[in-house]
């Protein structure tokens, strides 16, 4: 094991180096990165159409390349998925990550390329524990098993070809070096399978006797989990369950609505809570400081990154910033140029920055989840933080919530869907906290808020336990990458939940 780990070390340190150079030098690295995109795509269909031989500036990319959703992409993916080849990238395609993601119900298919998988998502994948290690060189993680929650996946025939579609986790898997393999628990067979609740039970029973010393993914399914084995092992934390547990490698949504679980059933004081950014995209971020879960940046993973000011989104020609241009504490929509074929594509998360220098970010919302009928312009990120003051001041824990607009004749406010691990003794108390914290976080939701005159008072719905659970699996959402929206600005997510009850 001495020989093993003098390797492991050395190789973080060798990653460490190169993770700093590219924080020393940000532009010309992603420059690089540029250059490189056009250049291997020139020949493909795409870069025929769009003369990529003669681009020789960013400048001119943007000019002559449009921004694209998943809609605008959809004809050639799906072109690409009948079998034909050489369109948005050299690369023969043959994995596609699906995700509905949490603007739409129907499912996208991200197409993803050996490039993509080894340079962007397994590389994110090593550069995590590498990124931590550093951060904790006493840390004994790799003496134990890696508890990874994954969706599921299933071979696809399509006429004369074959492809494999699934969540991200169920490809990475699926590719995983056997080394790799070795380490993490459940089985693959387990890990992939495609029934969700069987699944849950099979992960509990095969996992709660191993020596798990890090966990794996989304904070709301991977409680799930976590709940089933307490209850299966008749323990009463898991300091009597993995004792030698350190670290969860969380990401897909903000974890703070969430700490508070976390904390009661793992009650140790030096738990590592480490946040990520990885999406079936790309892998964007990784926390790289002990005392702020602000993500830093990766710039050499094969993708180019543009930044769109919010208030350019609905704009005709809508125009991007680059890294030089970035200003903190804006929110910007997340453009990607990847090494998959997404070219110029709107992602449909929001960030933003908190350090130019190094380049960090916090993701704040989704580009289609928003509450924004008055102009109080409500985000992911202010309802978060609102909802976690509101818990600190009234001894509550929340397992999830959803909010929206709601109108009742000529007045106007916002209901939230609430799901209490622990209610609060004083139901109108939170809200009055939770109204108050929004106003302190968002100024035009305080404007809005003056004296009643255009937006009322918050009212909140309690929700018996599980009704969440129930909404999921409705509609085939359980586990892996799903997530429940946070705010919309229709009644349609909200009102199928109040059905349910």
């Amino acid at each position: 094991m001495t020989l093993i780990y003098s390797v492991v070390q050395w190789l973080i340190k060798k990653r460490i180096h190169q993770i700093e150079l590219f924080k020393k030098y940000p532009h010309e690295v992603q420059q690089d990165v540029f250059k490189k995109l056009i250049h291997t795509a020139r020949d493909t269909e795409w870069g025929k159409k769009y003369d990529y031989k003669r681009i020789q500036s960013i400048e001119t990319f943007r000019q002559r390349v449009p921004i694209n959703t998943y809609e605008d992409l959809k004809p050639t993916i799906d072109r690409l998925r009948k079998g034909e080849q050489n369109l948005l990238w050299p690369e023969e395609v043959k994995w596609y990550a699906k995700s509905s993601g949490t603007t739409a119900g129907k499912s996208k298919f991200i197409p993803m390329t050996e490039s993509s998988i080894e340079e962007c998502h397994y590389k994110g994948g090593k550069d995590m524990v590498s990124m931590y290690i550093n951060l904790y060189p006493n840390s004994a993680v790799l003496d134990g098993r890696s508890l990874v929650m994954g969706g599921s996946g299933v071979v696809q025939e399509v006429s004369n070809a074959s492809y494999y579609e699934g969540d991200l986790s169920a490809i990475l898997m699926r590719n995983l070096p056997f080394w790799a393999q070795f380490r993490r628990t459940p089985s693959l067979e387990i890990a992939l399978m495609d029934e969700w609740e069987n699944k849950l039970e099979l992960m509990a029973e095969s996992t709660m006797d191993h020596d798990v010393r890090s966990m794996a993914g989304v904070p709301s399914w991977m409680l799930v989990l976590l709940k089933k084995i307490l209850t299966k092992s008749d323990k009463t934390n898991f300091n009597e369950i993995w004792p030698n547990l350190e670290v969860f490698f969380h990401g897909g949504v903000k974890f703070d609505p969430y700490r508070k679980q976390y904390k009661s059933i793992i009650p140790k004081d030096d738990m590592v809570y480490f946040n990520t950014y990885n999406a079936s995209e790309g892998f964007f971020g990784i926390q790289d400081q002990k005392d702020s879960d602000d993500l830093l940046l990766m710039l050499d993973y094969g993708i180019f990154y543009e930044f769109l000011p919010l208030k350019e989104l609905e704009k005709e020609n809508p125009k991007t910033v680059q890294l030089p241009d970035i200003e903190t504490g804006v929110n910007y929509a997340l453009i990607i140029t990847t090494n998959a074929g997404l070219w110029r594509y709107l992602i449909g998360d929001t960030i933003t920055f908190t350090s130019t220098n190094p380049y960090r970010i916090q993701i704040t919302g989704r580009t289609k989840n928003f509450i924004n009928v008055v102009g109080e312009e409500l985000i992911i990120d202010n309802t978060d933080k609102a909802m976690s003051v509101a818990c600190n001041k009234t001894g509550s824990v929340i397992s999830e919530y959803t909010g929206a607009p709601i109108f009742d004749n000529n007045t106007i406010f916002h209901q939230y869907l609430v799901e209490f691990e622990k209610a609060p003794e004083d139901k109108d108390f939170f809200v009055e906290t939770f109204d108050n914290a929004l106003k302190s976080l968002n100024s035009d939701y305080e404007a809005k808020r003056y004296q009643n005159l255009v937006l009322k008072q918050p009212v909140l719905e309690q929700l018996p336990n599980g009704t969440f659970y129930k909404w999921m699996k409705k509609r085939d959402k359980l586990g892996g990458q799903n997530k429940v929206p946070r705010l919309s600005n229709d009644r349609k997510i909200v009102d199928e939940i109040l059905e349910i009850i």
